[in-house]
Parts: structure tokens; C-alpha cells; sequence
């Protein structure tokens, strides 16, 4: 046993790279989740609005993209329940594993099982999968690292240039398998990569040291009993809400979205209000929310990858390449291209700069504003028609996308980790995917009001909202550097 426990310890002070070696293990298994995520969810909304006769399910479009953005929101709404079985149950460390678990065989589910039968099913599993695996991946990774470690930032950098190889690889091959054999072989796919990952995992677990298998918050004996009626009771609402019709697949999205925003004010007053929480900790709380709304408010846009800029791609874009007509799914590609390019450039430009860097709120606002930019780059293609956008364009203007992502996104994650109060960490990381989740839900609200025919007015005020929201966040930057009380 002592034996064991040394050698858990000296597994997690080896390095690669300069960074601790959990790192490659969780930079694994979160490429072959992403992998099998993004080669879905690419594919997902064609496979809702193309006809039967495409082996598709005909659904209108408008409903078809409403519904993906719900999805992607109920994936990252989840995160709570995988954050809380992770600090009340079972630690984060088996949280990830049963996770990726259940991810995997929703992805089975969509593979096998026809109709709306296997896409309800399919998508209820990967969705709560995902949730105990997202929140859980990310925690174990801020526990590597000692706060104020100054290569934080370029290690998560690091490991969101594993996300990206599989959002990369992921669209790619389902985007093939659609296009030649049919929908339900990308989502096999789909669900082989996340065995991969699973394996991966297991195999190199040893690597991640002991901290991801503590519970920090332990459920008491007393509590076991109204946790039992309050999921009872949610059982029971839920049945209530399905027999009355109350949700439907056209107003999804902004049930999502009012659900989540619910959640995270819930979630935040536990967090400013409990006990367990310092004074220290609740003013890294505050300096979180402006930054929790930026993100919202930058995957609002960047999600409508798979959304407006999915039907975009069908419809919009010229995908012939040397004489070779590539699938239009392939756009969830693209953008992780660049990512998986300056990913590096990112990881050692932070790590060099160290503590003399832009602070974390100047990353947020430069972030949001180059997203809101990346938007107006589609305006002068407003008044054409048909397949008329060069695939070429699209792939400049995804470089914005990438640069964006990067200043916010892996900043984002690590930042989390260093304001999360101790007895809340998984679930702090489950309030920043949240705010991800209020972006992706509202992502597929906002692809409602697209059309072709008023692209200018559309990516015009879409961009330039955003673009203000950047600049305010700016403007409070020095506010919130002074609640973030030490942590740059």
C-alpha cells in the first residue's frame, strides 16, 4: 500500500514537456471524446432536415438546428450533475471514466436504433455523459498545477490542442462515412473513438496522481434521504412537463436556455452564500461572473458552427477542391485546423511571457471582440447566392475564429480552476461550462432568424453585439484583476 501511494507520488511530479505527465494522459482521452462529439454532432443536424430519401428524417430546418443547439446546451447543463457526483460521490476521477462510459454507448444508441427513438436516446446519453467526463477532465487537469503556477495557461493550451485534434479527426472521417455509407456509420464511428479514448484512460490512469480520487465534499448519511425526494420529485416534473406538452422540439432551445440561466443564478448564490467558501474564494467568485457572461456571450457566436454556418456550408459555400466535391459537414473541421496550428504558438507565447502576459480579463475581452470581427468577415459575401462562397474565404475567416478561441477558451478553463473555491472545484467547473451551455443553446435560438437572403443584416448585428460586449468587458478588465485577488 505505501509502496502504491510512492508511486502515485512520483508519477505525478515527472514531467513532459515541462509540464506534470497526467497531462498527456488527459490530453489523450479528451481528443477521443471531442473526437467522438464533434463527428456526432457535424453530421446531426443534416441527419435531422435532409429527406428520408438521404436517410435523413425530414424534419423542418428551422426545428433541425433549434434542436442541436438544445443539445449542445443539455450537454454542458449536465456538467452539474457530473460535477456534483464528483465532489459528493465518487471523486473525479471515476466520474470521467463512468462518463465516458455512458457517452459511449449513446453514441451506440444513435448507431443502431432508427428514428426519433434512437436520436432521443442517443443524445439523452451522450449528453449526461458528457457531462460527468467535461467538468471532470478539465478539474483533474487544474489539479496538476499549484495556483499561481505560471504554466497553467500554457498546459491547458496544451490540452486544448488535444480537443482540437479530435474536433479535427472526428468531422473528417463521420463527415466520409456519411457521405458514402450513411448517417449511422458516423455515429459508429463516433462511438469506437470513445472506446478508444475510455482505454486510453485506463490504462495510463496511474499517471494522474491521487487528488482526483479524493470526494472533497462528501454526501452525509442524513442527506441521503431528501436527495432521494428531490430526484423524485425532478422524476415526476419531468413526466408532468412530457404529458402536457410543455416542452416541444420548437421551443427546446429557449426552455435550454432559461433552464441553464436558472441553474447558474442557483449555483451562484451557493457559492457567494455557503459556508465552506472564504472570504478570498467569494471574491474570486465575483471577479467570475462578468467573465461567465463574456463566455456566454462568445459561443453564442462561435457554436453557430454547427448551426447557421452548417446550412451555410450546405448551401452557401462551394466545396469543389481540384475537381472533388468535399462533404459540407467538413466545416467542423476547419476551424480546430487552425487551432491544432497555433495551439503551440499560444502554449509557448504564455509560457515565456509568464506573469507579464495580458491578464486573464484582457484575453476575455480580446477574445470576444475577434469573434464578434470574424463575424462581419461574412458581410461582403452577403449579396450573392447559391454555392457562391470560396471554400477558400471561409477558411481565412475560420483563422478568426481560431485566434479568438484561443485567447478565451483555454484561458477559460484554467482560470476556472484557479478561482474555484476548494470544496467546489468540479462544480466550479461545471458553472464555466454552463456558461458555455447558455452560448450553445442560444446559438441555435439565433439560427432561427438566419437566411440567406438577409445575411447582411444577420452576421452585421450579430457581430457588432458582440463586438460591444468585448469592449465592455475591457473597459472593466482592471475591476475584475482586483477581485480575482492574486490570480493573474
Amino acid at each position: 500500500m505505501v509502496e502504491a501511494a510512492t508511486s502515485l507520488e512520483s508519477a505525478q511530479t515527472r514531467t513532459l514537456l515541462g509540464h506534470p505527465i497526467g497531462l498527456a494522459n488527459l490530453f489523450g482521452v479528451e481528443l477521443w471524446e471531442r473526437f467522438s462529439f464533434y463527428g456526432m454532432v457535424t453530421i446531426l443536424g443534416y441527419y435531422l432536415y435532409y429527406s428520408a430519401t438521404d436517410g435523413g428524417m425530414g424534419l423542418a430546418k428551422d426545428t433541425a438546428v433549434g434542436i442541436v443547439g438544445a443539445y449542445g446546451g443539455l450537454v454542458y447543463l449536465s456538467t452539474v450533475l457530473g460535477g456534483w457526483i464528483a465532489d459528493r460521490l465518487l471523486g473525479m476521477e471515476r466520474t470521467l471514466f463512468w462518463g465516458g462510459v455512458v457517452v459511449m454507448i449513446g453514441h451506440i444508441a444513435l448507431a443502431v436504433l432508427p428514428g426519433l427513438a434512437g436520436v432521443g436516446a442517443g443524445l439523452l446519453l451522450v449528453a449526461f455523459g458528457s457531462g460527468g467526463l467535461k467538468a471532470n477532465a478539465s478539474s483533474l487537469l487544474g489539479t496538476l498545477y499549484t495556483k499561481g503556477d505560471a504554466r497553467a495557461h500554457g498546459g491547458f493550451t496544451l490540452f486544448y490542442l488535444g480537443i482540437n485534434l479530435g474536433a479535427f479527426t472526428g468531422p473528417l472521417l463521420t463527415g466520409l462515412l456519411q457521405t458514402h455509407l450513411g448517417f449511422h456509420y458516423g455515429f459508429g464511428a463516433a462511438a469506437i473513438g470513445m472506446a478508444l479514448g475510455l482505454t486510453q484512460y485506463v490504462v495510463f490512469r496511474r499517471n494522474l496522481g491521487t487528488h482526483g480520487r479524493e470526494v472533497p465534499n462528501p454526501i452525509s448519511r442524513s442527506a441521503v434521504g431528501p436527495l432521494v425526494a428531490a430526484l423524485a420529485a425532478a422524476a415526476v416534473l419531468v413526466a408532468v412537463v412530457c404529458v402536457l406538452g410543455l416542452v416541444t422540439l420548437d421551443n427546446l432551445p429557449e426552455v435550454t436556455t432559461g433552464l441553464i440561466v436558472a441553474t447558474s443564478a442557483g449555483y451562484f448564490a451557493v457559492l457567494l452564500t455557503s459556508a465552506k467558501v472564504t472570504p478570498l474564494e467569494r471574491s474570486r467568485v465575483r471577479a467570475f461572473l462578468p467573465l461567465f457572461v463574456a463566455n456566454a456571450v462568445f459561443w453564442s457566436l462561435f457554436k453557430q458552427m454547427f448551426t447557421v454556418l452548417a446550412v451555410y456550408s450546405d448551401e452557401r459555400m462551394n466545396w469543389n477542391i481540384f475537381g472533388w466535391t468535399a462533404p459540407s459537414s467538413w466545416i467542423g473541421a476547419v476551424e480546430p485546423t487552425w487551432v491544432i496550428l497555433l495551439s503551440p504558438v499560444f502554449a509557448v507565447l504564455w509560457t515565456t511571457l509568464g506573469q507579464r502576459a495580458p491578464s486573464t480579463p484582457r484575453k476575455f475581452a480580446l477574445g470576444v471582440i475577434g469573434m464578434g470581427v470574424a463575424f462581419w468577415l461574412f458581410v461582403p459575401m452577403s449579396g450573392t447566392e447559391g454555392h457562391a462562397v470560396p471554400v477558400l474565404l471561409v477558411l481565412a475567416i475560420m483563422a478568426v475564429f481560431a485566434v479568438s478561441e484561443l485567447l478565451l477558451s483555454p484561458i477559460g478553463l484554467a482560470v476556472t480552476t484557479q478561482l474555484a473555491p476548494e470544496a467546489f472545484r468540479a462544480q466550479m467547473m461545471a458553472l464555466y461550462f454552463f456558461s458555455i451551455g447558455i452560448g450553445t443553446s442560444m446559438s441555435g435560438t439565433l439560427a432561427r432568424f438566419y437566411d440567406p437572403g438577409h445575411e447582411f443584416a444577420y452576421f452585421g448585428i450579430t457581430g457588432t453585439v458582440v463586438v460591444c460586449v468585448g469592449l465592455i468587458v475591457a473597459a472593466i478588465a482592471p475591476w475584475i484583476s482586483r477581485f480575482m485577488a492574486g490570480v493573474h
